[in-house]
């Protein structure tokens, strides 16, 4: 029989139990996406203990990391093994994961090696998970359930793993149309993306089958998946269906009181803000992270190392964009100096007291 959602007392009691989660969404700075980090051709454990090392250093103690389908569809045992020693590595450092299990943003997926990113352009090679067709086409869903149990099922009892974040930003059909000029250009994907703000997301029945086949496997850890924009439908099955409570934001710091103060006051449940910090949209260390703290809210910024995500680019840069004077996401450098020392300080002193 499936677990039930934990109670608000059962997620609070767990809570309790955790530091001030904090840190980053976490790719090596030598992988483009999800494809690059975990097929054994480009598994990189040199990389990724180098930099969760620079992360552990500056006082954060968790990261949340970008699963793959079809990564596990070509090699089950192999996948599963890589995420093993991922988690060994991050554990030596001294931190814990947060895995996540699909993903709507970005690009249709493509097994295989990777094209090389395309110089000056946010996440080029980033890929959905499962796909906005395979998401739609219920004749795939077996293998996905397979998928979400096996991981899970593998995982689901590990120390290592602190929470199951369960699907990116799902109905995410805007980023494409926003990343390069041929997608803008396409009136049918600007047609699908405004679809998903103004319907029901097509990708709510996925969603809901994810959250029941990931409790068919009893993990102990908590299950999310966070609110990142008005859907309604999407937005209220989010809330009611997630363990803990986890948003999205890129905006200013009376924003993200705000934002905080309805999630807290509505659920009573502990909250995360698993994805924020963008320098040119007001979202600032400095700002934002004396906030979390005070709110006893974990958070992971975007980005760690810059590398060929590109992600120091801002969203709409087009290709062959310099780099910009002020950085979108990312804090090091790949030889490990910070982009801002100051930064780096905040980081530190708030998260080593």
């Amino acid at each position: 029989m499936s677990r039930e959602r934990w109670s608000a007392d059962r997620a609070n009691q767990w809570a309790a139990e955790q530091p001030w989660l904090v840190g980053c969404n976490f790719t090596p700075s030598t992988a483009s996406n999800q494809f690059e980090m975990w097929q054994a051709e480009s598994f990189d454990p040199q990389t990724i203990e180098r930099e969760l090392r620079w992360a552990a250093e500056i006082g954060m103690n968790s990261v949340r990391v970008f699963l793959h389908d079809l990564v596990w569809e070509a090699d089950p045992e192999g996948f599963k093994s890589r995420i093993d020693q991922f988690l060994d590595i991050a554990t030596a450092a001294g931190i814990r994961t947060m895995l996540v299990i699909f993903d709507d943003c970005w690009f249709p997926p493509q097994a295989g090696p990777q094209l090389e990113p395309v110089p000056g352009v946010h996440n080029s090679r980033w890929a959905q998970s499962p796909g906005h067709d395979v998401t739609q086409n219920r004749a795939e869903w077996p293998r996905l359930e397979r998928y979400v149990r096996d991981v899970i099922g593998a995982f689901g009892q590990d120390e290592r793993v602190c929470v199951w974040d369960l699907y990116n930003e799902p109905g995410n059909a805007f980023l494409p149309v926003a990343a390069l000029p041929g997608y803008k250009a396409n009136p049918i994907a600007v047609a699908r993306a405004f679809r998903h703000f103004v319907l029901p997301s097509p990708t709510l029945p996925l969603l809901r089958a994810t959250f029941d086949w990931a409790r068919s496997v009893d993990p102990i850890q908590p299950l999310t998946a966070a609110v990142w924009a008005p859907i309604p439908r999407l937005t209220k099955f989010q809330l009611k269906a997630s363990d803990v409570i986890s948003f999205h934001q890129y905006a200013s710091a009376r924003k993200l009181t705000s934002k905080i103060e309805e999630l807290q006051s509505t659920h009573g449940r502990p909250v995360f803000c698993t994805e924020w910090m963008a320098r040119p949209h007001y979202s600032f260390f400095q700002t934002h992270l004396p906030i979390f703290e005070e709110m006893k809210v974990g958070c992971y910024c975007w980005g760690l190392v810059s590398g060929r995500t590109q992600t120091i680019h801002p969203w709409r840069d087009r290709p062959g964009a310099p780099e910009p004077k002020i950085w979108h996401h990312d804090v090091f450098r790949p030889d490990g100096t910070p982009f801002d020392a100051s930064e780096v300080e905040t980081i530190r002193r708030l998260t080593k007291g």
